[in-house]
């Protein structure tokens, strides 16, 4: 196999001109072209970052400082308030929050509008401040506190 001197296979000057045309102009315009609806198909484009705390609460009827050990929440209790990101729709979850055990939760997700709601509308909610419509910058964080009110008292 015998490979070309870039300088010979793309010398403009030996070309014609059609092809210099094309390396010239067409050529970069359909590379951007592709480049930017490719990273912008359905409203959603170059990721950003969601990132905020969960707080679920009161867990006992009577709350202690410090908490009491059986009134912090578990990743148990996480999973019984799931939490999910959903499109504009509400029918197609993109993804499902996973925090920390102090409640800190990080995803990267496409830039874009989304839903952020409780992942089944089956569980019982006392009072949260979901749903809410949150939106993704590209190549930036968004914070969002989500609070979850047991309804024990």
């Amino acid at each position: 196999m015998y490979l070309y001197p870039v300088k010979q296979v793309l010398d403009i000057r030996t070309m014609t001109p059609l092809k210099s045309i094309f390396i010239k102009v067409l050529f970069p315009v359909l590379l951007l072209t592709t480049l930017f609806s490719c990273a912008e198909q359905n409203g959603y484009g170059i990721a950003g970052v969601l990132k905020g705390k969960i707080s679920i609460g009161p867990l006992c009827p009577v709350e202690t400082i410090p908490p009491q050990p059986g009134c912090t929440p578990t990743a148990e209790t996480y999973k019984a308030w799931s939490t999910a990101i959903w499109k504009l729709n509400k029918t197609t979850r993109v993804a499902t929050l996973t925090p920390t055990l102090d409640g800190n939760y990080s995803i990267t997700l496409p830039s874009g509008k989304y839903i952020v709601d409780f992942d089944s509308s089956v569980t019982f909610h006392s009072g949260s401040n979901l749903p809410t419509q949150i939106t993704v910058l590209p190549n930036d964080t968004t914070v969002f506190n989500i609070t979850i009110d047991t309804g024990i008292r």
